[in-house]
């Protein structure tokens, strides 16, 4: 068991020494420009994103998921977030038009900047880590389908949070901990 969290943590630190921090921070200066915040992704990638929308809520930032039954409709200078390893996921290519239709700005986190989605979007971070596709440019993995990118994700995101709190010197831990839920 060690060896195997040991090849998956050394798997995740290479696929993150190779993201850019120019794109990384840019990513970090739409969240800061933008007047709300959606987040959106499918399947485990949206699980990731979901975590991602928490920390920022936690951070003071205005945060939805999409699909979630309380996410008011995307307006101008409001920000699309969508994870997709392929960046092709058909709904969340349709998220992508349509924050774009009502003036939004889109950000793409992914393998492939070149996507339909990356195309269309203002801001991409490209994670160079395995999909579920198995393409020969991604790297090899011991991990099944596409943990890699969703794991490399959650990391890279937690770190542009982190990178948006330094930002902030004004906000604490217990200022943080005061938007945590108490309802549990």
């Amino acid at each position: 068991m060690e060896k195997i969290i040991n090849t998956i943590a050394n798997e995740i630190k290479e696929v993150l020494q190779q993201t850019s921090e120019n794109e990384t921070i840019q990513l970090a200066e739409e969240i800061q420009a933008a007047n709300r915040i959606f987040v959106a992704g499918t399947g485990r990638s949206g699980l990731v994103g979901k975590v991602f929308a928490m920390r920022l809520m936690h951070s003071g930032y205005s945060t939805y998921v999409v699909g979630e039954t309380i996410t008011p409709s995307i307006e101008p200078n409001d920000l699309l977030i969508i994870i997709s390893g392929s960046g092709s996921t058909g709904s969340l290519t349709q998220y992508a038009k349509k924050a774009k239709e009502a003036d939004a700005k889109a950000a793409l986190i992914t393998t492939n900047p070149d996507s339909v989605i990356g195309k269309g979007s203002d801001c991409i971070v490209r994670i160079p880590a395995a999909t579920k596709k198995r393409l020969a440019s991604e790297p090899n993995t011991i991990q099944p389908l596409g943990s890699q990118f969703d794991q490399s994700a959650h990391l890279l995101l937690d770190a542009v949070v982190v990178y948006l709190l330094q930002q902030m010197p004004e906000v604490q831990h217990s200022k943080l901990n005061k938007k945590h839920a108490n309802l549990e």
